[in-house]
């Protein structure tokens, strides 16, 4: 038996942040955002002033940074049991809604610590005390729609993908107003990153007939819309936020693979942005899982219009694509490129391999992946070399 997990509630479309009167009847919103970009663009007071007007009292936890804390969720839950809210509201980037969703969790359970959760589906059941609302601001992680959040424990250098369908939001607010304020680069790393929940949920493990046709969407939108966006397009920034949607849908129910795995152990050590590490991944991924999935790639690749007469001519053509997105996206091919010291990797290759193979995503993988295999991808990812084994 299989289980397919969405938000009771998704509203989109520009001004879809009104919809937040929804909520009459709840008494107490606590409301979590990360930077000042929330702040200084207004959509925080627009937050605040529809739940004041709609009755409810509103307190903050501002603040939460890039890459969150197991220290900061600790913290915020605490927040949380002093002011007591029946709704969590996070308006923000992935972190900003990671937090949240893993501070709701030590609101309802107090008695718990983080090593009673890290492992998956180990999360018990929420909704005693608040539902949870998500309202992103980039285009990218689709937090808003599934099932994971990515706490760092800065002092084992990791970044663990907490994953429990409890953690699901109740509420999604896909305003395509507010992507309008990523930067180019933002725009580039997020929307990558939706390039890659969607084409490692088409060919993860747990792949099926509902995850399918939402990956496919998300990838058609993706290539039809990311360089635009990136360059300022206010169209295709809405686009892209509804693709990037679609493609966490799916993979909140195909789970993922190795691309994600390796992406959350590097960006740990060499604290490259989660987006950034896909890219770079990704066409050596697909190299390396081309020997068990090449029929899947070379359909995407074909759907896409790609040219090839083999199948794997066709794969070949879709890493190359991505090869050329990255290009026009300004994202340099390999991790040497993005600033990753020589002796640096070397001291830590071993390390990044050996925890990457306990991350959750590797066991959705359509290969069977070894640290040894791992080490082998992340070298030529390092050096620019293909992938051949």
């Amino acid at each position: 038996m299989a289980r397919f997990t969405l938000p009771r509630d998704l509203y989109f479309g520009k001004g879809a942040i009104k919809e937040l009167r929804n909520l009459e009847g709840h008494k107490k919103a606590i409301i979590l955002s990360g930077g000042s970009s929330m702040e200084r663009f207004g959509f925080l007071d627009k937050v605040s002033n529809i739940l004041k007007e709609t009755g409810l009292e509103v307190s903050f936890i501002k603040g939460i940074e890039p890459d969150p804390s197991v220290e900061t969720v600790m913290k915020g839950a605490e927040s949380m049991r002093e002011f007591g809210p029946d709704v969590i509201i996070a308006i923000g980037g992935g972190s900003t809604i990671d937090a949240g969703k893993a501070m709701w969790i030590f609101y309802e359970h107090p008695e718990l610590n983080f090593d009673d959760i890290k492992d998956p589906f180990t999360v018990p059941k929420l909704r005693e005390k608040a539902i949870f609302v998500a309202i992103p601001s980039t285009s990218g992680t689709a937090t808003e729609v599934t099932a994971f959040s990515v706490i760092t424990d800065y002092s084992q250098k990791i970044k663990y993908p907490l994953a429990d369908f409890e953690i699901t939001p109740d509420i999604a607010i896909l305003d395509s107003d507010i992507p309008q304020t990523m930067t180019p680069k933002l725009v580039a790393h997020t929307g990558i990153d939706a390039l890659t929940h969607a084409i490692e949920a088409y060919v993860a493990s747990n792949k099926s007939k509902f995850s399918d046709p939402l990956a496919k969407e998300a990838i058609l939108m993706i290539y039809d819309n990311i360089v635009a966006s990136y360059n300022g397009d206010v169209e295709a920034r809405g686009e892209m936020h509804i693709a990037q949607c679609l493609a966490g849908m799916a993979f909140s129910n195909a789970l993922l693979g190795i691309t994600h795995s390796l992406a959350h152990k590097i960006g740990a050590q060499y604290h490259i942005p989660h987006g950034c590490c896909n890219a770079i991944l990704l066409p050596y991924v697909i190299q390396f899982n081309s020997k068990t999935s090449l029929s899947d790639y070379a359909k995407l690749a074909k759907m896409l219009g790609l040219p090839g007469n083999t199948e794997k001519q066709l794969t070949n053509s879709l890493v190359k694509s991505i090869e050329e997105l990255n290009s026009h996206l300004n994202i340099a091919p390999t991790l040497k490129e993005n600033g990753v010291e020589e002796e640096l990797f070397t001291s830590t290759i071993e390390y990044i391999a050996k925890n990457a193979v306990l991350d959750p995503c590797t066991t959705s993988n359509p290969r069977e992946a070894s640290p040894k295999d791992l080490e082998k991808i992340l070298e030529c990812a390092y050096h620019g070399k293909p992938v051949t084994f």
